[in-house]
């Protein structure tokens, strides 16, 4: 079901204009825009571009991927339908929709800036430009993923309480965190993190927003040794964040290497209790 954001009246039929206040959403290039606004530390937009092309092929993506595969296959069997929210430039609904063709897939963007590359990756998504915080969607999506998107949000439980509302009874929420507060760096500054979450903080959001806790495990964690390295050796060059993305193609490889091994450990039912990442599974209650 669909609902006014206006009003909070039901839609119906495929017409979002709302029957009872007449409130419609713009109709942009090939996407509904819901929302002009973004936060006054919003993510820079001409970032998107260089940040579509770091995302192929880089380890941390394609180990984030991986994992997220293992999810759905897990947890997601038996689901029609997935929203991405915060779907940046679609690197994750783009391996999603490879993997999972039966699935119909949706993605939601702040930034109207990514959409472009998102609709470029996944001709078919139905594409839409919003708030998490406040979506015009009631029990529409068997599955809603949000993959580092929440720790830029002050308001984080009210991006889960909409995800409740969105979900259909019993439909599953994917969501992948920063792990660990003592993490913290100039990348999580850089990157409008409000927060890095501890296990405890992320299982008690879920409760309160109404999800039982499914899974949670950690990841990166193989390499968590090096995150601790990189953060406690000093460095006096100013920041640059796309340094982060400028590896040799040997390092990159080896990388991947060691993140294929936790990926096999995890799918072999292995749950880390530290890393650089959280993963939680839950279910709409």
């Amino acid at each position: 079901m669909r609902t006014c954001l206006n009003c909070s009246g039901e839609l119906k039929g495929p017409d979002w204009s709302c029957p009872s206040c007449g409130f419609a959403p713009r109709r942009e290039s090939g996407y509904l825009a819901f929302t002009s606004s973004r936060p006054d530390d919003a993510f820079v937009p001409e970032a998107f571009e260089w940040l579509a092309k770091a995302e192929e092929g880089f380890w941390w993506f394609d180990a984030r991927n991986e994992l997220i595969a293992w999810a759905v296959e897990k947890w997601c069997r038996n689901a029609r339908n997935i929203l991405e929210i915060g779907c940046g430039t679609g690197v994750v609904a783009a391996n999603i929709a490879r993997r999972f063709p039966w699935l119909e897939v949706s993605v939601a963007e702040l930034f109207a800036e990514a959409l472009p590359f998102v609709s470029r990756r996944i001709p078919a998504a139905t594409v839409y430009q919003l708030d998490a915080r406040a979506m015009p969607f009631r029990a529409e999506f068997d599955v809603i993923g949000a993959f580092d998107v929440i720790e830029h949000i002050d308001e984080d439980e009210k991006v889960l309480a909409a995800m409740h509302r969105a979900l259909v009874p019993g439909g599953i929420v994917l969501i992948t965190v920063p792990q660990h507060p003592f993490l913290w760096s100039r990348f999580d500054a850089y990157g409008h993190h409000k927060r890095r979450y501890t296990r405890r903080e992320l299982s008690i959001k879920l409760g309160a927003a109404g999800f039982d806790v499914l899974d949670m495990r950690s990841f990166v964690s193989l390499l968590m040794p090096l995150q601790l390295a990189a953060r406690l050796i000093p460095s006096s060059r100013d920041y640059d964040p796309q340094n982060e993305f400028r590896i040799s193609p040997v390092v990159n490889t080896l990388l991947k290497k060691v993140m294929n091994v936790e990926v096999a450990l995890v799918r072999s039912g292995l749950s880390f209790p530290f890393g650089g990442s959280l993963l939680a599974v839950a279910r709409a209650v």
